[in-house]
């Protein structure tokens, strides 16, 4: 995956560096502006590219492969286990290293670098005042959110499969509140659209890498030693995938609704944000019949 970096990094710096050119006829702000446009849809070009792969191969583990593994006898399993999973889980991991990584580049372009009409209009002004500061913390919320799913995820209550939804589903609707309230950090529907789905994508990707990989290539050794895997790695690795796969539906919405303020109904909150509740809990229904269908699926 090394060489997608270097090519990616070498198509944007070219880009910028061909758009910023003086061009006769053409100002240096719409030159700029031009670079800046192309070497967003070169990343997300490349963001969508990963995303299929990571997301696709998350459909395959839990609406496939899941049950079609259930079916081989252990001797099959030794056979191919350790060669079908290393495979599938390098595609896995660094599809989501990369939809993450294009992904916080891509809101960086789009909401940071262009404010106007999605983020707060003075949120890099020189006047510092209340509201600022809460813009500043729903920005971060993204990246720090997900060390208290991780703790919640890890406690107690998480024995408590309904007790855990409901506060994980409160949690986001506070968040959602928090930033469109119009004092506190007050953005715009796209703005908490992307924020709420680059804080899904970075618990997905942060389960990846840090909780299901780890996991799995002690399973996957136990498994080509002829010894059964520790129960709990198989639990662990089996719960994230699965939260993985709940929140890839509503993160789907959030992308699409980053770029369209269709759905800014008031009537269901502020800047709308009752819809994303309401596609939240769609989803993860979607995401519930699909895997009730994933077992009664069989072979010939």
């Amino acid at each position: 995956m090394r060489y997608l970096f270097y090519i990616s990094t070498f198509i944007i710096l070219t880009t910028i560096g061909f758009c910023t050119e003086d061009v006769s006829g053409v100002t240096t702000e719409e030159s700029n502006m031009q670079g800046h446009m192309m070497a967003e849809q070169i990343i997300r070009w490349l963001h969508i590219f990963a995303g299929i792969m990571w997301i696709g191969l998350l459909y395959f583990f839990n609406f496939v492969n899941g049950a079609f593994a259930a079916t081989m006898s252990g001797d099959t399993k030794k056979a191919v286990v350790p060669e079908l999973m290393p495979r599938a889980l390098y595609w896995f991991r660094w599809g989501a290293a990369w939809t993450w990584f294009t992904g916080v580049a891509l809101l960086g372009l789009v909401f940071y670098m262009s404010i106007g009409g999605t983020m707060p209009a003075d949120l890099f002004g020189d006047e510092w005042e209340g509201p600022k500061y809460y813009s500043l913390i729903a920005m971060l919320i993204p990246f720090l959110a997900v060390f208290l799913y991780d703790f919640l995820y890890k406690s107690p209550l998480a024995k408590n499969t309904r007790l855990i939804t409901i506060i994980s589903f409160l949690l986001i609707a506070a968040i959602g509140c928090f930033m469109t309230c119009d004092n506190w950090a007050d953005f715009g529907y796209r703005a908490y659209n992307i924020h709420i789905g680059a804080m899904f994508g970075t618990i997905m990707a942060f389960n990846v890498w840090f909780r299901i990989w780890p996991a799995q290539q002690k399973i996957i050794t136990a498994i080509k030693e002829g010894k059964a895997p520790d129960g709990d790695l198989v639990a662990l690795a089996g719960l994230r995938s699965k939260h993985n796969t709940y929140l890839s539906l509503p993160l789907i919405w959030t992308m699409i609704n980053g770029h369209t303020a269709l759905f800014n109904i008031d009537s269901l909150g502020n800047e709308g944000y009752g819809v994303l509740l309401i596609i939240i809990a769609l989803g993860w229904h979607i995401i519930f019949q699909c895997y009730k269908k994933s077992g009664k699926v069989k072979g010939f």
